[in-house]
C-alpha cells in the first residue's frame, strides 16, 4: 500500500462549479477530522469528503445526492491503491445542475486526476511478533532489532528468559526472525 507524501491540491472547473480537491496523509480518524476543519470553507456549496486508514473508512455527501461525492470520493481512493489519507473536495455550485452521473464523475474524476498527480510512498505493514530468549541471549538481540529498525513494544521478565514483543517491517519479517535466529544461535523462539 502507498499514501501521499504530503498534502496536495488541484482545482478544476465542470460546467461552471468549482472542485477544489485538497488531499493528505493521515494516520487515524482524529487527523482526518482536523484536516477537515482546517481546509473546509464555510462559504462553499459543499464540503465532501473521504478517508481511508486501512481497514477503516467514512465519506460524508454533505447535502449532495446520496452516494454521488463521498463514496465516488472514497471510490478514486481505493483505485489508486492508498491507504492513510484524507480526501476533502469543496465544491462551489456554478448555475448547471449536473445530475448524479455528472456529479459521481466529477467527484470521483478531480479526486483521480489529484491523486494520481501526488507522489506516493510506501507504507511500512507493521507484524507484532513476539520472542522468547534466555537471558544469555538478550544482547545478541539489540544490534539485530536496531540493524532491520524494529521497535520494542513490550518486555516480560520470566524466570527463565525474557519474551520481547516487536513491530517488524511485514516486509522484513522473515530475515529478521533468521537474522535473530543466528545471533542467537537458535536459542531465541517465536511465540504464537
Amino acid at each position: 500500500m502507498f499514501t501521499l507524501e504530503q498534502a496536495i491540491f488541484y482545482e478544476e472547473e465542470v460546467k461552471k462549479s468549482r472542485f477544489k480537491v485538497h488531499a493528505a496523509p493521515v494516520s487515524d480518524a482524529d487527523a482526518a477530522m482536523a484536516f477537515l476543519e482546517q481546509v473546509r470553507e464555510a462559504r462553499a456549496t459543499h464540503n465532501c469528503w473521504a478517508y481511508r486508514i486501512h481497514p477503516v473508512y467514512r465519506f460524508s455527501d454533505d447535502g449532495e445526492p446520496g452516494g454521488t461525492a463521498g463514496r465516488p470520493i472514497l471510490s478514486a481512493i481505493e483505485k489508486q491503491g492508498i491507504d492513510q489519507v484524507m480526501v476533502v473536495v469543496i465544491r462551489y455550485f456554478g448555475g448547471i445542475k449536473l445530475g448524479a452521473g455528472g456529479l459521481v464523475r466529477a467527484y470521483g474524476g478531480c479526486v483521480a486526476r489529484c491523486l494520481q498527480s501526488a507522489t506516493l510512498v510506501r507504507l511500512e505493514v507493521l507484524e507484532t511478533i513476539r520472542l522468547k530468549l534466555g537471558f544469555d541471549s538478550i544482547g545478541s538481540l539489540y544490534p539485530v532489532m536496531e540493524r532491520f529498525g524494529v521497535e520494542k513494544t513490550e518486555e516480560t521478565y520470566l524466570p527463565d528468559g525474557v519474551e520481547i514483543t516487536l513491530q517488524v517491517n511485514q516486509d522484513q519479517r522473515d530475515a529478521f526472525l533468521k537474522a535473530v535466529g543466528n545471533a542467537s544461535a537458535g536459542r531465541a523462539r517465536m511465540k504464537t
